[in-house]
């Protein structure tokens, strides 16, 4: 079982409403859906604290691996900030 945690969100009639029919045309199974999704990307998209990376991140930091290795010279986690910010 996901490890989640049950709030109570209180809208206005006006946005209850508009959200119920946002989610139907867009193929939401319902309001609370929407909402997650919608805290989701607020929350974790292009911000400070998304933990996940990008197809390209993933791809320099194999690469700065797979190099590492056959080289024997592995980095430290600066080097590697250093790598995926320029």
């Amino acid at each position: 079982m996901e490890n989640s945690e049950q709030i109570n969100l209180k809208l206005s009639k006006n946005l209850a409403e508009a959200a119920r029919r946002y989610a139907k045309i867009y193929g939401y199974r319902n309001i609370q859906e929407l909402a997650n999704e919608s805290i989701r990307e607020k929350v974790f998209e292009n911000n400070e604290f998304d933990e996940t990376f990008s197809n390209k991140e993933i791809e320099l930091i194999d690469s700065l691996i797979e190099k590492s290795q056959d080289k024997s010279a592995f980095v430290s986690e600066g080097e590697i900030k250093h790598m995926l910010t320029k």
